[in-house]
């Protein structure tokens, strides 16, 4: 056999090496596209939409749903986000088909079909040649053994049929190799329309995914829409504003809890605010205000954790209840020598917090003031209360370390709580009424709790009050006086040496009985001025 005769042009060579790269690419992305189908190929769409894991999820949500009923938020929740699945299903169900038929399938033929048979068709012609070269040279031999010269053609029988032969074989040669060339050609053009998969690919993608945004920013309005409706919120940490918008109160529903809660069962309770509770009990108690559901005769036989549960609450308010914006004027009026310029200005910056928090601590300062009112049973002065309550009603947006807290910042913040528990109706004029939606009994009423009589009064005489004090349960032990031994004994000292001027200390070591200090805190004769209209 004689060697090959090369019958195709360099730019067809050129292409029958692409072909083959255009094979490898064309196969290694059907296979990939292909398992990127979550769906069976190649079933219609009911067959594919059972084995569908969006199918799956989506019966799964509204089973659950079922069970939860839609008199529950998870269960409206449940069923929105089930019917969701089940429209996002079918959308994909949709867009894997059109990829199937539009892309896969294309890409299967290019590869699988159209290239092997071109390739095919080239081993073919490959074959022709060979066999049109091995004629060629057995004709070439006739003619040497016949002693011709080399110009000169062979003659015979023998000779006509080797050449006819060998022009049968270059004519099939020629008709395989324009056949060849034209298939080539034709590959070559066609490339525009094999990018095109491509191309079609990211829009039924772009076109899905459209699809499926929609459907989801059309249940999403729904959804949030079920959980603003939900009562049942969270309160605990949330900024009080969204808390009172979203239950539809003035006042915050753990401070009205809690607040009725101690004028029933607390008042009288030594070191109130003070005491440390216990620690499960306050996380239950926080636990159920969360949920708005408390048990009034429970936790009546625990006040500390009701104190607790309160004093969490307005820690962990984002914002203080008498707000970073409004803490440089209040730290400023608290350093004014005069007492009575001193107190104009606590009423000025009374007068801009945001009605909000103006209701609520007002709401607040009048129940301590309350509370004060039997400092000779529960030790709690306004001095003390303001200790242990003022760093949760107002801090710095940026807090320090510890030390500089506990000496300066909440030093003067005691400074601007205690006169105004000490003169709240004169900051706050007018009656409150501490339970405002009525659901925790009149603070007049006999406490849930066997170990309580109902609340005595601070005037009643002192053989009374020894009466009702015997029937009252003894006070635990658990008490924790380090923070307002801080302030009597050294707080005064430390936050001198850090050359900081402290106006009016007459609240470190205050003295004598209730009655002179009630005295001693007298309001200013002159009422301050009417709000400027700017003001809420």
């Amino acid at each position: 056999r004689a060697e090959k005769t090369e019958v195709l042009s360099e730019d067809l060579l050129q292409v029958e090496k692409r072909l083959e790269l255009v094979k490898q690419v064309s196969h290694s992305t059907h296979k990939k596209l292909t398992a990127c189908l979550q769906g069976q190929q190649g079933v219609d769409a009911d067959k594919r939409s059972k084995k569908l894991p969006l199918t799956t999820l989506a019966q799964c949500l509204m089973e659950g749903s079922a069970v939860l009923g839609d008199d529950s938020l998870l269960g409206k929740m449940l069923r929105l986000c089930g019917e969701a699945e089940d429209k996002l299903a079918q959308e994909l169900i949709h867009f894997e088909l059109q990829v199937e038929r539009d892309v896969i399938e294309p890409l299967f033929v290019l590869a699988e079909v159209e290239i092997p048979n071109i390739q095919k068709q080239r081993k073919h012609l490959a074959k022709l040649v060979l066999d049109m070269d091995s004629s060629r040279t057995r004709w070439q031999q006739s003619a040497k053994s016949s002693g011709l010269a080399s110009n000169l053609q062979p003659s015979g029988a023998k000779a006509d049929a080797l050449r006819e032969e060998m022009e049968e074989a270059a004519n099939r040669v020629e008709i395989c190799r324009d056949q060849l060339s034209a298939d080539m050609y034709n590959f070559v053009a066609k490339e525009v329309d094999y990018a095109n998969y491509f191309q079609t690919l990211i829009e039924v993608q772009a076109e899905y995914h459209r699809k499926s945004l929609a459907l989801l920013q059309n249940v999403l309005p729904q959804i949030k829409a079920q959980q603003e409706a939900w009562m049942e919120k969270p309160s605990f940490g949330k900024p009080l504003e969204e808390h009172l918008a979203v239950s539809g109160r003035e006042i915050a529903f753990p401070v009205e809890a809690c607040v009725t809660m101690l004028l029933e069962c607390g008042m009288q309770e030594e070191g109130l605010f003070r005491v440390a509770p216990s620690a499960s009990k306050l996380k239950k108690l926080k636990a159920s205000l969360d949920c708005c559901v408390v048990d009034v005769q429970e936790y009546s036989a625990d006040p500390h954790a009701i104190a607790g549960a309160l004093k969490s609450y307005l820690r962990e308010l984002p914002e203080p209840l008498m707000t970073f914006e409004l803490y440089e004027e209040w730290i400023q009026a608290s350093n004014i020598p005069e007492q009575e310029k001193r107190l104009q200005a606590l009423w000025s910056a009374c007068e801009k917090l945001p009605k909000a928090n103006y209701n609520n601590i007002r709401y607040l300062i009048k129940f301590l003031a309350k509370l004060t009112e039997y400092q000779d049973t529960n030790k709690m002065t306004p001095s003390n209360v303001a200790i242990v309550l003022g760093p949760n009603l107002l801090w710095p947006q940026a807090d320090g370390n510890m030390t500089e807290m506990m000496t300066t910042v909440s030093l003067q913040i005691v400074g601007i709580i205690e006169p105004l528990i000490q003169h709240a109706d004169w900051f706050f004029p007018g009656d409150i009424e501490f339970n405002v939606t009525g659901n925790y009994g009149s603070p007049m009423h006999v406490n849930h709790n066997a170990n309580y009589s109902s609340m005595p009064s601070p005037d009643m005489d002192h053989a009374d009050r020894r009466q009702h004090d015997q029937a009252r349960r003894p006070l635990s032990v658990a008490t924790d006086n380090m923070m307002l031994e801080f302030y009597k004994k050294d707080g005064l000292r430390k936050i001198q040496s850090m050359g900081v001027r402290v106006m009016d200390t007459s609240w470190v070591a205050r003295r004598g009985t209730s009655v002179a200090r009630k005295a001693s805190s007298a309001p200013p004769a002159a009422q301050p001025p009417a709000p400027p209209a700017e003001l809420p």
